[in-house]
Parts: structure tokens; C-alpha cells; sequence
């Protein structure tokens, strides 16, 4: 598929082109391996001298469509799925990151993303330096280490609702030598596209919009193919030197631009496994095809939504970047002029208690551990997605103790807006 066509169509029919006879909508190869007629062909595959497929851990044909659509939606030159976005996350900088190693994270960050940073990663002997998203080019310069590999952080942060300045991050990451790094999850590329603001890789959890209907876990990181390794050769010695494990293969000499997403999938894919199964990427195929049309609906519904909240008397404050008093509207604006997320953030004057009763109230809004799908559902993340983390960290994060995420569906804005007002009488 050109990538010439727009969004539109790509979410459609993008990554798959079926020849004379073969099916309209991509296969489930739901297979764990792959015939080959000789031996040879095996060990050149295994060499990585051809491409092709032989056991599904680490590639298969549905996948890899699925991957393709969604590297044409994001305009990155190559992708690979991935079983979770924490996975994704995870694969995304332990493949240029080793013990000994360093990176900088926003600190408005999903929590269990933090957690993975702050905790699971430094147990690996690779430490994180969070900053806030909105710190002064001067501050996240002076974070910077010797031996730092990236800059993340989330396109719009999960639940805090900060629009990342990606032409600052970007700015700072390349001046280091870096890449920039960025999750996109919350936006997808119908709204806002990373790499045409200076991001090197991005990362979904492909569980949220992209999928839409809570049916299938997955993640995915997406290269640009924009950042040259060679030129930070010394920095990146995993993909500009000898691999041992391939005899002595160098990545970046062999694979150029695709030299990240091959190093992911035929290093780790092979050693740590985190494969998305065939058929959680078909529903995910079947997902992104009305990701253009969900997303529309999801930001109008949002914003009716955010908008009934500011007016209403027992509510302490909203957020929602598609609101002028948003703190990061102006970057939302900038960035994501045709819209952010479904995504609503908001405090009842009665704190912590009078939010929990509000969501207990809820009769078509669902409390659940998840967000951003077809359906409308709520979460308190302080009780839940960000309960592991301490009040200091909490606060870093951007969560108040109060802070109710509404997560808007595709339903009539009418009855959502009518629910909530039945639940704020309560």
C-alpha cells in the first residue's frame, strides 16, 4: 500500500494487498512454525541472510501485516507488535539499553509505565531520571548523563491529560545524541503523528483506541528510521557492533534503517518472547479499520462532555486539552489541531470520598481497568491503575488523590452526559 494514501484509507486497507485468489481481509496464520524444503534454507533464514518466517516467537505473516498498517499510519519505515504496550515500553529501551545504562522519562506517565521504569528496569542495572514535562530545556539538559541512551515520554500523559512539547524533547534528545522516544497511545496517529515533530520511535499499547473494543491486549513500537546509530556509534554498541549471537553481525551495517526493528525482533523477540498472538492482531486489524471514525466521535463526545462538567457546581475542576483554560491547550492546539483523546479528567469539591461515590453512582459508565475503548468506563486512579506508587510519586505524576478518569465512548453524548448528572445527584 503507497503510503501516499491518507489515513483514512490506510486504516482500512493498509499493510495487506492480496493477490488473484487470495482472501479480501488478512489470514490468521495460526501456526508456530513454517515448512522450508532444506536445511539450508533454514540456517540462511536463522543467519538472517534471507527473510522470511520460521517460528512464530519471532515473526508471523499476521503480525507482521498488522505492524505494517501501523507503521504507514505513524510514517515509520518498519514495526513490530508486541504482547502489551508494557512490553512495548520495555523492548522499546532495553534494546539500546544495558546494565549500566540511563534514560529520561517524563514523570506524567501511565503508573504501571513508571513502575516499570522506577522499579522493574533498575533491577536490570538501568536507572531513570524523571522530569517534568513542563521543565525548562535547561533542566532536562542538565539530567542528562554520560551514559543516558533516550528521552520518553507520552504524546498526552495517562491520566494527567500534559500535551508533551515534541519539538522541545525532540530538540534536546537529538542535541545529546539520543533518541526521542515517544508513546502515543492516547491520541493514535489519526490525531497526532510524533515523527513529523522530531520523535525518533513510538510506542503504543495497542489495547486502547487502536483495538477499541477491549478485546485483545497487545503493544507496538514504530521506527522512523530517522535516527542514524552509526553517527552515536560508541553510545549504541548493540547496534554498531559485532552481534555474537548472529556471528558477528553488525545491525546498523546490515540493516540500515531498519536496523532497531530487526535488533528488537530477532534479538529480543527471540530471547524474552513477548509475542502478540496472531489472533489478537487480527482483532486488531479489524480495530484500526474504524480507528479514523471511533476517534472522531470519541474527541466530540469528550468535549461536550468536558465542557457539561465545568458547569456543573459540585465539580472542583476539569481537565481536558481540548478546553481553552487547559494548561497545555495551546500545545494540544499546536499539535493535535483535529482533536486529542476521549480522555476526561476531573475533582469533586467532596475529594477522594465524594469521587468514589460519584463512580459508585454510575449506571452506563463502567468501573473497569481500562480505558479508551468503544465503551464509556471510569477509573480512579489513585485507588487503582496508580496504586502502587507513593503520594510523592503520585504528585509527580500528575494524579490528585481526587482525580476521576472518565474514559468517553462512542456512545450518544446525550445519555453519557445524562448519566453523570443522575450520579452527581446521588
Amino acid at each position: 500500500m503507497e503510503k501516499s494514501y491518507n489515513r483514512e484509507t490506510l486504516c482500512v486497507q493498509g499493510g495487506w494487498n492480496p493477490k488473484k485468489g487470495e482472501p479480501r481481509i488478512v489470514p490468521i496464520y495460526q501456526s508456530t512454525t513454517f515448512k522450508y524444503d532444506t536445511s539450508e534454507q533454514m540456517g540462511r533464514l536463522f543467519d538472517l541472510e534471507d527473510s522470511g518466517y520460521f517460528y512464530t516467537r519471532l515473526q508471523n505473516p499476521t503480525n507482521d501485516v498488522v505492524a505494517a498498517k501501523i507503521a504507514s499510519l505513524e510514517g515509520g519505515v518498519a514495526a513490530m507488535l508486541t504482547s502489551s504496550g508494557q512490553a512495548a515500553n520495555f523492548f522499546a529501551l532495553f534494546n539500546i539499553c544495558e546494565a549500566g545504562d540511563h534514560f529520561i522519562s517524563s514523570s506524567a506517565i501511565y503508573g504501571g509505565t513508571y513502575n516499570l521504569f522506577a522499579v522493574t528496569m533498575k533491577k536490570l542495572g538501568i536507572d531513570v531520571t524523571f522530569i517534568q514535562p513542563d521543565a525548562s530545556e535547561e533542566e532536562i539538559s542538565a539530567a542528562f548523563r554520560p551514559n543516558t541512551k533516550a528521552l520518553f515520554g507520552e504524546s498526552i500523559a495517562n491520566p494527567s491529560l500534559d500535551v508533551l512539547d515534541f519539538e522541545k524533547f525532540a530538540k534536546i534528545a537529538h542535541q545529546q545524541g539520543v533518541p526521542f522516544i515517544v508513546d502515543n497511545t492516547f491520541p493514535t496517529p489519526i490525531n497526532c503523528r510524533p515523527f513529523e515533530w522530531g520523535a525518533d520511535i513510538v510506542v503504543h499499547s495497542t489495547t486502547k483506541y487502536m483495538d477499541g473494543h477491549a478485546a485483545a491486549v497487545g503493544g507496538c513500537i514504530v521506527d522512523s528510521g530517522n535516527f542514524n546509530w552509526k553517527d552515536h556509534a560508541k553510545k549504541f554498541p548493540g547496534l554498531c557492533t559485532p552481534d555474537e549471537s548472529y556471528h558477528g553481525l553488525t545491525f546498523a551495517d546490515s540493516f540500515g534503517k531498519m536496523a532497531y526493528i530487526t535488533k528488537a525482533t530477532t534479538q529480543l523477540m527471540r530471547d524474552l518472547g513477548s509475542i502478540q498472538s496472531p489472533q489478537n492482531a487480527f482483532l486488531l486489524n479489524l480495530g484500526l479499520e474504524t480507528l479514523q471514525l471511533r476517534m472522531k466521535q470519541h474527541c466530540e463526545n469528550a468535549q461536550k462532555v468536558a465542557e457539561f462538567l465545568s458547569q456543573q457546581e459540585k465539580v472542583a475542576w476539569v481537565d481536558y486539552p481540548g478546553l481553552s483554560n487547559h494548561k497545555d491547550y495551546k500545545l494540544a492546539q499546536k499539535y493535535m489541531p483535529n482533536g486529542s483523546c476521549g480522555v476526561v479528567t476531573f475533582g469533586l469539591k467532596g475529594g477522594r470520598d465524594a469521587s468514589i461515590q460519584f463512580m459508585d453512582s454510575l449506571q452506563l459508565a463502567a468501573i473497569v481497568t481500562h480505558v479508551a475503548d468503544a465503551r464509556t468506563c471510569v477509573l480512579h486512579p489513585a485507588s487503582h491503575t496508580h496504586r502502587q506508587l507513593s503520594d510523592k510519586q503520585l504528585i509527580e505524576a500528575g494524579v490528585r488523590p481526587d482525580l476521576i478518569r472518565f474514559s468517553v465512548g462512542i456512545e450518544s453524548a446525550d445519555d453519557i452526559i445524562k448519566d453523570i448528572e443522575q450520579a452527581l445527584k446521588k
